[in-house]
């Protein structure tokens, strides 16, 4: 297990206020910016499904794509900086960057160097004799535990090997983490273009989208979707929910749903946002017994997905919207019988005219699987970050980059 002396140890989330942003609040990457010769750590969110040592999915590495090339063609040594999985500060030899990094090597077209961890003295050496226009990704950051506790002295460790720091890693940026806050404060601090990129397309929907707009919302946990749903309540014209979420609303009106997966402890929050006519519930449902009306479910029965009735209501009310964000399945994708409803959406989608913005997670996974990635205007990186941004959260990454607020940098060690 890696660590860092106790004593030292000091976490430091929490120092820079935080607030929602847009890109003209944020100290950018840009032409201005003199990087040839210089050492630039950039933040990225490689966080990939590997199998059997290979990426599954190349998506998070290629939008981080701009940002990367268009550093080395200035001629700047590009470090790279990831997490990959939950290896909760232990050392996991399956969760090693290896793998990316040969990935990236393949996009570029240029060789990237996996180094065998991400500080000490070896990677301190590597680093120093690099070369402009070379590039390498140190290890798993999340190998050590201090990583996630903002600490202090690891991001000093990670902001020795660099003159800039690059955040590109929107998916992080809810985190208040060392490679993504601490480390602002010790290094002069930019975002990336998929950063920018990011923000630019889901500040509209908070402000002035372009109407009817629709949101759908899926998933597992209602938990996970309260905030946003109270938010864009305010702003959207009508909230179609589906994926096990739907069965708390249920049966908070005092449905019958079954073995259905529940929270009986939002029923309360659940019945005051049914107060509103935007929140549109599924009229059937497709359950480990069959298709059965939302009235009608009965014990026994386990409801896993929408039904085709629903299933039309929904495509229906796409087909008129102008703005449409969604986030989350409809069902357990996981099962090919009950990823109809997600299937239905994510074509009915690929086909509107509408701005299509879809929220990460799970979601990605099916359109991937579908080829449809380059039929809707943006695909979020984010998943959770992208939740937190749409409500209203403050994220940590982003206040770090604020430039209305510039940090007084810290010595470094």
């Amino acid at each position: 297990m890696h660590s860092i002396k106790e004593a030292n140890v000091k976490k430091i989330a929490g120092l820079n206020s935080h607030k929602r942003f847009s890109n003209s609040q944020l100290r950018t990457l840009s032409k201005q910016l003199r990087v040839k010769g210089k050492r630039v750590l950039v933040r990225v969110d490689f966080n990939v499904p590997l199998k059997k040592g290979k990426v599954v999915s190349d998506k998070r590495i290629r939008e981080a794509l701009p940002t990367i090339t268009y550093l080395l063609k200035k001629k700047a040594k590009v470090i790279l900086i990831s997490h990959l999985g939950r290896p909760e500060g232990v050392t996991v030899d399956a969760l090693r960057m290896k793998p990316v990094a040969e990935r990236l090597s393949k996009l570029l077209k240029k060789k990237v160097i996996a180094l065998p961890d991400s500080i000490g003295k070896t990677v301190r050496e590597h680093v120093a004799a690099m070369k402009p226009g070379e590039i390498v990704l140190l290890e798993n950051v999340r190998f050590y535990a201090e990583e996630e506790q903002n600490n202090a002295e690891f991001a000093g460790y990670l902001a020795e090997l660099g003159d800039l720091y690059v955040n590109d890693a929107f998916g992080t940026c809810h985190r208040a983490h060392a490679s993504v806050d601490a480390i602002t404060r010790l290094l002069p601090s930019y975002s990336g273009f998929l950063l920018q990129k990011e923000i630019s397309m889901l500040t509209p929907l908070l402000s002035k989208p372009k109407r009817p707009f629709v949101v759908l919302l899926g998933g597992a946990k209602i938990r996970d979707k309260l905030p946003v749903i109270e938010k864009l309540l305010k702003r959207a014209d009508a909230i179609l929910i589906g994926g096990a979420m739907m069965f708390t609303f249920l049966a908070a009106q005092g449905k019958e749903i079954g073995e259905s997966l529940c929270e009986p402890e939002y029923f309360e929050i659940a019945r005051k946002l049914l107060h509103s006519k935007k929140i549109i519930l599924p009229l059937d449902v497709s359950t480990n017994k069959g298709i059965v009306s939302c009235d009608k479910m009965k014990k026994g029965m386990k409801g896993l997905d929408i039904g085709p009735e629903t299933e039309e209501a929904y495509v229906a009310i796409v087909k008129e919207a102008k703005t449409v964000f969604w986030n989350g399945p409809m069902g357990l994708i996981e099962q090919k019988s009950f990823a109809h409803g997600t299937i239905a959406i994510a074509k009915a989608l690929a086909k509107a005219k509408a701005i299509t913005l879809i929220g990460g997670g799970d979601t990605l996974e099916i359109i991937e699987k579908l080829k449809l990635e380059k039929k809707y205007t943006h695909l979020s990186t984010g998943g959770g970050a992208t939740l937190e941004f749409l409500s209203g959260k403050n994220l940590p990454g982003l206040a770090a980059l604020d430039k209305k607020h510039p940090v007084r940098l810290q010595k470094k060690r």
